[in-house]
């Protein structure tokens, strides 16, 4: 083959792969997938907003130094769980994450004491892993869809679902031991 052709070929494999490559980032722009999963650009506006609103909690007052936070963000909902020391510092965490933008609607469940524990904190962890395990689990429940949280043994669940998937969710996780308490921040599909 001579250097002429080699160069065309190479021209045409480049114009292929440059223009698959294009199409795979312009399907990854959309906010979700076909089957309802956030896709990858939902996902990464949803961690900048956690990011965004624990930076912008922790600057409107001192007193969130000694708070414990717990920020996940779901399609521009917000759940906000952990410890503050008052009341005014609850409200005040409210009112920052309403203030931001993308920001729908914001679940304050923040509970009012000191930090809890780190063998809590740890207790919290196996009982999201063990939901979560739980939801993959059980056939009729796409596990994708639902976040877990678990703060203090209450368990948070959030997303976007049809209501017969929130309900089993919940009765899955209902069979966990060590959950004291489920709470539900779903968006219905139907």
């Amino acid at each position: 083959m001579d250097t002429k052709r080699i160069r065309t070929l190479n021209d045409i494999v480049c114009a292929a792969i440059s223009s698959a490559a294009v199409a795979i980032l312009l399907s990854a722009c959309a906010t979700r997938s076909d089957t309802g999963v956030p896709a990858p650009v939902a996902i990464w506006d949803d961690q900048k907003l956690e990011y965004q609103a624990a930076q912008e909690i922790r600057a409107s007052d001192p007193g969130f130094g000694s708070a414990h936070l717990v920020i996940v963000s779901r399609n521009g909902v917000v759940l906000l769980a952990g410890e503050v020391e008052t009341e005014e510092l609850k409200a005040k965490a409210a009112e920052v994450v309403n203030s931001l933008k993308p920001v729908r609607s914001v679940h304050n469940e923040l509970q009012i004491g000191g930090p809890i524990s780190l063998v809590a904190r740890s207790n919290d962890s196996w009982i999201t892993t063990k939901v979560k395990t739980k939801l993959i689990a059980h056939g009729a429940i796409d596990s994708d869809l639902i976040s877990v949280t678990t703060e203090n043994g209450v368990v948070f669940l959030m997303g976007t679902v049809p209501r017969d998937q929130a309900r089993y969710a919940v009765e899955v996780t209902q069979t966990v031991f060590g959950v004291s308490k489920i709470v539900k921040v779903f968006e219905y599909t139907d």
